[in-house]
């Protein structure tokens, strides 16, 4: 008897939601999604979490798994964190594949907020008798949109989740007024920063960063199989061409490149940029970039996760046009004084008691920094678009 065929310990809700974390830096841009099978007699048969884009999703994993394994899925169990998709995309739906398999339950911790399927997957399997029960279980609910947080950002917003990442002094200062900034966290806080890049669809700096710190961008982890794209804000097209973000990642993967701009076409000044990268323009006002159509922008290009890595000035300019979803700070022991660069040039409100109340998400020790997570819980009253 294999492992996969021992009688049911837990949840299996919640062994499909272990399961959907290990898509966490690979399903990109398709959401993170965790599949269990259990057969009529309460015996798993079958496992699996969505694969690489274009892959197969977690369903049709768990399937073949089973059918490897040389059991019958008649009758059996399919439990799923995310609504089965019911729609042609870059792979078939999932709901056929169930169906054909001849699954007669489904139970599914959350609706896909994805229009083409957004309930739609319930009903094709009900409507070929399949029984489909939406479990109570909140906790693992809010577990799987929690992993799903950018995804369900695109799909209900229009945008991404912009997650502000800061590294800073315990006076809340992020670089020397010289612009020096290597290092201020340790080798733990920066290791993990590398892990919230690796799990973002994409990576966002501006042009002043890239000027003062010539940076990869890159999430240096072992055996990743993708990488996250890059965006630039440069109202000006002022990049280097010379810069090393647009060297390959260390790892040798591939990543798109996308530099958001405030000019019109002019061939002459960006023709060395061209080869580099994908030139977008977005005018704002004062010769600066829209960044909340940017932000529009990036989620028709499937952006889930933006992660940004930016100078005080763009960490100003987002909070001023209110697009910082969550927080990512790493606190270091040090302190390097008023002459030293804030970690934002937003003016902030004139009363106290306007002041935005952020929440904590997390707090851990990494090291000798602590890594703080917050955000304001009004952020996510998109998700009472769904049941």
């Amino acid at each position: 008897m294999s492992a996969v065929d021992d009688p049911v310990g837990g949840s299996p809700l919640h062994r499909a939601l272990q399961l959907s974390e290990r898509a966490l830096c690979l399903s990109n841009p398709n959401p993170r999604v965790g599949c269990v099978i259990v057969s009529a007699d309460g015996r798993v048969i079958g496992e699996g979490h969505t694969q690489a884009a274009g892959g197969p999703h977690a369903e049709v994993m768990a399937l073949r798994m089973a059918q490897r394994e040389g059991h019958d899925t008649r009758g059996a169990t399919a439990h799923v964190t995310l609504e089965p998709c019911s729609h042609h995309g870059r792979t078939p739906p999932c709901c056929d594949a169930l169906i054909a398999a001849g699954i007669a339950r489904v139970v599914v911790a959350s609706l896909d907020p994805n229009p083409r399927v957004a309930g739609r997957g319930i009903e094709r399997l009900r409507a070929a008798g399949v029984a489909v029960q939406l479990d109570d279980d909140d906790a693992v609910t809010q577990a799987v949109r929690e992993l799903n947080i950018g995804f369900f950002s695109r799909m209900l917003r229009g945008r991404p989740w912009v997650r502000l990442k800061v590294a800073m002094s315990l006076d809340g200062r992020t670089a020397l007024a010289s612009g020096e900034s290597q290092w201020i966290s340790g080798d733990a806080a920066r290791l993990d920063g590398h892990a919230w890049r690796a799990r973002a669809c994409a990576v966002l700096t501006g042009v002043g960063t890239v000027r003062d710190d010539d940076p990869r961008l890159d999430a240096r982890l072992p055996g990743l199989t993708r990488q996250p794209h890059l965006v630039v804000v440069d109202s000006r097209l002022e990049t280097p061409p010379t810069a090393r973000l647009f060297a390959p990642a260390h790892d040798g993967l591939p990543r798109q490149r996308w530099i958001y701009h405030a000019l019109p076409d002019d061939a002459s000044r960006s023709a060395s940029l061209t080869r580099q990268a994908t030139l977008v323009a977005c005018p704002g006002e004062r010769q600066k970039v829209n960044l909340l159509a940017m932000m529009e922008d990036l989620g028709r290009r499937e952006v889930n996760e933006l992660h940004v890595e930016a100078g005080h000035k763009l960490n100003g300019s987002l909070l001023a046009a209110d697009l910082v979803d969550e927080w990512l700070v790493y606190c270091a022991p040090v302190l390097l004084g008023d002459a030293a660069r804030g970690l934002s040039t937003w003016l902030g409100p004139s009363q106290l008691a306007h002041a935005p109340r952020l929440r904590w998400v997390d707090v851990s020790l990494l090291g000798a920094d602590v890594r703080l997570r917050a955000r304001d819980p009004a952020r996510l009253t998109f998700l009472s678009a769904l049941p």
